[in-house]
């Protein structure tokens, strides 16, 4: 009778395993990117065999972790294994899209090794060969960009990407789009005096021997006379944003780029709203003397991040154009031929050749803030920061096109971004700087303010790690979540903690919790008084001063390349002699002499913008 009942024990518990010939679903869940809410994973297995993968990553960043979800599941189909390679660029999500799988995978009674992987190798793909008006290397904000324009123009054109998926840096981007003189800064009341009186006393008192900053400060004076004589709308100038970006960069931008960008810069904006990307809302950033950078806003009015907001919207129009992509091809090299440009040779995931030839060849690969060694190179104290940088951020376009005759410029200029949070297993998050210009104050172990918070990346970022711990807390309250779903999304990936009073959250901190809480009534204090006595601040919101508040602790790291390959304002790559090399054309973070010795928040995606069609609208003009 025993030997019986084991019998039937075990032929019950075959029945119920995934041995047997019905296919039956299990679901499992994992953290990634955010959190409170997990990714799920659900398989339908049959005889050992996922037959089917759905994943639910809705609260993933978009963009990002949503082309994980996309990805992996073809793959751990076709490979009936979950040792597959994941997405590059969505390496969290990835993560969690696995370990939800496997988890499901248990329910079923199944190990990973329990699964007979299919035999996945195949012959090697074929060699590519493609003559297209354009051809497009790099498929983030700039490239993207180019790619619409060279398109509408009535040209053929290929966007050739070594990841595998689009967006580069540029979908990592929080903060938003600087632009002068636009509808939406209008919608805004001015009360910025002080940081306009502050960018010419700086101009007088530190760059008299600029003769350009000069210049561009006279028109300036004489354009703020006027506003003050009949202030009408809000206060903002071509000029002024060519002054604050000249300043910002230490007077080593080249003038004729710093001016293309800001005399475009609003241009661009309606642009973007052509396309269906509107970034409205309008705040402040560090370096500006007034409102000028601008930001998406979701469904519920809340400012978002603006990469995740522009990128798939990007690609939705080249895939509305029928724009073909070449993912995970690297291209290597730059054909020339006579002295022009024209196309480009390059590797396929799988090794197969790749030959594109084009009339004009448009480098946009982004810079090289992920490539470790590069860095070291040009910027030898930069060893060993962690980078905010995507996977592809390695440099190689610089490389192709100094192969071809491009001049380099200010490739030492390498920035750090003050604000990002780094997480114990190493991943570096990026802290929007908008949360700065709303009203966030930085402190340090002590509880005790230490710098203007609002003043250039590179002068933040020597304040903090001038800190015994190198490091220091970004403070908001509740009423900043609120206005923010950029604050919520780090809220629910865990970046933050928090305290119902100032005493409770100091005690999260581990600061002292009455040097915190005096901090705190001094800084709330001069903003009801619009006066920073003790570092200069000219920026203020609203005091923090509603309960709960959050601190997320921040640390500099590697953020922007500032230097790259020489272009003019035409978006023409220039040899050494300065001399246009016939056909190439370079735009983003690939390129040099836009921001100098130091970037502006929000100028990266004007840079992108701008120059992108720039460099789309000269390469189709030359592929006549």
């Amino acid at each position: 009778m025993k030997k019986l009942t084991a019998l039937l024990a075990s032929a019950t518990m075959a029945l119920s395993l995934v041995g047997c010939s019905t296919a039956k679903t299990y679901t499992g869940e994992a953290y990634g990117h955010d959190k409170e809410n997990p990714v799920k994973v659900t398989l339908t297995i049959k005889d050992k065999t996922i037959t089917k993968v759905e994943v639910d990553a809705s609260h993933e960043t978009a963009g990002i972790g949503s082309k994980a979800a996309d990805a992996l599941p073809e793959q751990i189909v076709s490979a009936n294994s979950l040792d597959v390679d994941g997405v590059s660029g969505a390496t969290q999500t990835s993560k969690a899209i696995i370990e939800a799988a496997t988890a499901a995978l248990k329910q079923a009674g199944l190990e990973p090794s329990d699964l007979v992987s299919k035999n996945t190798s195949t012959t090697k793909a074929k060699d590519i060969e493609e003559t297209v008006d354009v051809v497009i290397v790099g498929a983030g904000g700039a490239g993207m960009t180019a790619a619409i324009t060279a398109t509408d123009a009535g040209k053929k054109v290929i966007v050739v990407e070594s990841q595998p998926i689009a967006g580069g840096n540029s979908v990592r981007s929080t903060g938003g789009m600087n632009a002068a003189k636009t509808p939406y800064q209008d919608k805004n009341e001015f009360a910025e005096s002080a940081g306009v009186e502050k960018t010419l006393k700086t101009a007088a008192e530190k760059f008299a021997d600029n003769a350009t900053i000069t210049a561009l400060a006279a028109t300036v004076k004489a354009q703020w006379d006027a506003y003050q004589a009949n202030p009408q709308g809000y206060f903002d100038s071509v000029e002024l944003m060519e002054l604050d970006t000249m300043i910002g960069g230490k007077g080593k931008n080249n003038p004729e780029l710093v001016k293309a960008l800001a005399e475009n810069s609003a241009d661009a904006i309606e642009w973007l709203a052509s396309i269906g990307a509107e970034v409205k809302n309008v705040g402040a950033f560090g370096g500006a003397s007034v409102k000028r950078i601008h930001r998406p806003v979701n469904a519920d009015g809340k400012v978002t991040a603006v990469g995740a907001y522009i990128v798939p919207i990007l690609e939705k129009n080249l895939q509305d154009r029928n724009v073909h992509f070449l993912f995970d091809t690297t291209a290597n090299e730059i054909i020339m031929k006579d002295g022009k440009a024209v196309g480009i040779k390059g590797t396929g995931k799988d090794g197969h050749k790749v030959t594109i030839n084009a009339k004009s060849v448009v480098i946009a690969t982004g810079g090289f803030g992920a490539n470790a060694e590069m860095v070291e190179k040009y910027k030898p104290e930069l060893k060993g920061f962690a980078t905010t940088n995507a996977e592809g951020a390695q440099g190689q376009g610089i490389d192709m096109a100094t192969a071809a005759g491009a001049a380099t410029v200010d490739m030492d200029q390498i920035q750090i971004h003050p604000t990002v949070h780094i997480e114990e297993d190493g991943n570096a998050h990026l802290i929007t700087e908008g949360l700065r210009g709303d009203g966030a104050i930085l402190v340090n172990a002590e509880g005790k303010r230490f710098y203007d918070e609002v003043s250039t990346r590179d002068k933040v970022s020597a304040a903090i790690i001038a800190q015994p711990e190198k490091s220091a807390w970004l403070v908001v309250d509740q009423s900043m979540v609120d206005k923010s779903a950029v604050i919520a999304g780090y809220i629910k990936s865990g970046y933050t903690v928090t305290g119902a009073t100032y005493e409770e959250l100091a005690k999260a901190m581990g600061v002292d919790e009455a040097t915190f809480t005096s901090t705190m009534n001094t800084w709330n204090q001069a903003v009801e008084t619009k006066s920073d006595t003790e570092f200069g601040r000219t920026s203020f919101a609203n005091p923090l001063a509603t309960a709960p508040y959050y601190a997320i602790k921040i640390t500099p790291a590697v953020h922007h390349t500032m230097g790259g390959i020489v272009i003019n304002p035409k978006a023409e790559v220039l040899n050494e002699k300065g001399e246009a090399i016939s056909g190439l054309y370079a735009a983003g973070e690939v390129t040099g002499g836009v921001h100098g010795a130091n970037r502006l928040g929000g100028n990266a995606v004007a840079d992108f913008v701008v120059f992108g069609r720039i460099s789309g609208q000269s390469a189709a003009d030359n592929a006549k």
